[in-house]
């Protein structure tokens, strides 16, 4: 037989439920498919993106807070934290009331000034935690300098029974100037700069 004699038939496509298997896609699963792959690029790209920002919002609110507390001129209320009570071994007794604190740093040295209300055995616990004790103190002597009282705002006028005393420590550690208002013996008021030479 001839090639003349032999038609050529085109190839045909298989009827529909013949073939490789798979059913046409309908428009059902083409929504859920995409929905599927949406979903997956929203959650790998927007979780780690979520958790960037949060990552620098606190971190911003941290800066703040510190740049807040540096640019902080004169007493502020409130506790010093305990990294700056080691630093400048103020050991504050547990009880005590109406807390300032102001820090200062400079390349020559570095001051905390501290405020504290407390009692009687408050005073004593302090002293003895700082290493001195009250017959250090010199009844009617002001041992913190004017300058220390002007940047911290303080006043020691006449009229109140004051008694100071300075305990020196051997670089690097702190020397503590302690004056206090005695005027109240169960009631007194500490004041203390703290200053240490890098």
């Amino acid at each position: 037989m001839t090639a003349a004699e032999h038609p050529v038939v085109p190839r045909q496509s298989p009827p529909p439920d013949e073939g490789d298997g798979q059913r046409p896609e309908t428009r059902r699963h083409l929504i859920r498919r995409r929905l599927i792959t949406a979903t997956i690029i929203v959650l790998l790209i927007g979780v780690p993106a979520g958790y960037l920002l949060i990552s620098a919002g606190q971190s911003r609110r941290s800066g703040q807070d510190k740049a807040a507390e540096a640019a902080a001129q004169g007493m502020r209320p409130g506790w010093p934290s305990r990294m700056l009570r080691r630093i400048f071994e103020t050991p504050l007794p547990y009880y005590a009331t109406e807390v300032q604190y102001y820090e200062t740093n400079n390349w020559k040295a570095s001051r905390m000034y501290v405020q504290f209300r407390t009692t009687s055995n408050g005073l004593d616990s302090f002293l003895t935690n700082l290493g001195t004790g009250r017959a250090a103190l010199e009844p009617g002597k002001v041992t913190i300098s004017k300058r220390d009282t002007k940047i911290a705002g303080w006043h020691f006028g006449d009229g109140v029974s004051w008694a100071g005393t300075t305990h020196t420590n051997e670089d690097p550690r702190p020397t503590q100037d302690i004056t206090v208002d005695m005027t109240d013996p169960m009631s007194p008021v500490v004041y203390v700069v703290s200053a240490a030479t890098p």
